[in-house]
């Protein structure tokens, strides 16, 4: 404790150049939590991914579709507890910037496929006994201000023209990562409407009975239909989310590039400053030294400077990304699981404190083996 009034007297003798230097980890900081939201809004369908869920798409494409009639046919394969399909829509609310999931389900399956969207009872057979009725995710309801009971116009991309639903249904994620800005309706009135693609639909999702049958039940599937005119591709629901993911490019690498540019130019910042403040205080500490601290005393105190720095700047800049995220998603919807979870603040502050102490040991060292004598002598 007797170093406190030193550490703090030294913290505040440069109060621009400190500053400054709080300000570049709160920056750095602050770019890793938003960098630490964007994957985490990427990669949720990863995380969310049920470990005993596979997803049936056709062999040449996603955008190609499979028959519905293939339905039967994969519940009858040992080890298939459960399927059901959905078709992607394709549309847009009033304007062409509201994107979000629209789909047409299966509504027999659906939710026993997919339980961790929870719904009501009571809405859930309301939306079964109205032919035009949707279920719609409680994050559309926030962004919209929709309610129950809201007649919506969508305006069909792939089916064109106008189509309009009544809210039938909320749902909400019984997990922070689940996606709650989903559009359902059902797929039978899809199928009655749609002007082509009869008897058809997007993908099929089947739940095995045991995690542990997914391969043997992902290679029945494709078997069973191998040399047909639809031929399927299966892989567990994991393995589909994250090659989607990486359609739209390496985000991983992106971010971690970006990261790794961002924390090696603060290093060199940091520990700039730390050596010219050692450099700056040759004297006091070889009089610290003659009056009797300890060469790790010397140590510990410029060490501890730099730990500071780190401390204080990193804490407001992880401060401020999860402030910033307590907004909501800013980009209308592109990031609808847009949240900097605690794992990612922990990990952010022992970075920057890792950092800190990599730009302070060298010029803690210089300052241990400082030589009482020389330091005196230097003007």
């Amino acid at each position: 404790m007797k170093s406190l009034p030193l550490l703090l007297a030294n913290l505040r003798r440069k109060k621009v150049r400190t500053t400054l230097t709080v300000g570049s980890f709160a920056v750095a900081l602050f770019l890793y939590g938003i960098l630490a939201v964007v994957r985490g809004a990427f990669s949720q369908g990863v995380d969310v991914a049920g470990v005993d869920r596979l997803v049936i798409i056709n062999k040449v494409s996603l955008i190609q579709p499979l028959p519905v009639s293939y339905q039967e046919r994969l519940r009858r394969i040992p080890g298939v507890k459960d399927v059901t399909y959905a078709s992607w829509f394709g549309g847009v609310y009033q304007d062409e910037r509201n994107f979000f999931p629209i789909f047409g389900i299966d509504m027999n399956t659906y939710r026993s496929v997919f339980p961790e969207f929870a719904i009501s009872e009571d809405q859930w057979k309301a939306f079964l006994e109205d032919r035009e009725g949707a279920v719609v995710g409680e994050g559309l309801v926030e962004r919209f201000g929709w309610k129950l009971g809201d007649r919506i116009p969508i305006k069909g991309t792939i089916f064109p023209g106008t189509w309009e639903f009544n809210i039938r249904a909320i749902y909400k994620g019984a997990q922070l990562q689940t996606d709650v800005t989903q559009f359902w309706f059902r797929g039978d009135m899809l199928e009655e409407r749609k002007p082509f693609q009869k008897g058809m639909v997007g993908w099929y999702t089947v739940r095995t009975t045991s995690p542990d049958e997914s391969v043997s039940v992902a290679k029945a599937i494709d078997e069973m239909f191998s040399n047909s005119q639809w031929e399927t591709k299966t892989e567990t629901e994991k393995s589909f989310a994250a090659s989607f993911v990486k359609q739209m490019g390496n985000i991983e690498f992106l971010i971690l590039t970006i990261g790794g540019v961002v924390f090696f130019t603060l290093l060199l910042v940091t520990g700039n400053t730390m050596a010219i403040a050692v450099r700056e205080r040759v004297r006091e500490l070889a009089v610290l030294k003659a009056i009797g601290y300890s060469n790790s005393s010397v140590l510990f105190l410029v060490l501890m400077e730099s730990l500071v720095i780190a401390a204080l700047g990193g804490g407001a800049g992880l401060l401020l990304a999860k402030l910033f995220t307590l907004r909501g998603d800013p980009t209308g919807g592109l990031l609808p699981f847009f949240y900097l979870p605690p794992q990612a603040i922990i990990s952010g502050l022992a970075l920057a404190l890792g950092i800190g102490a990599i730009a302070g040991i060298t010029p803690a060292i210089s300052a241990m083996r400082l030589r009482v004598v020389d330091a005196l002598r230097r003007v």
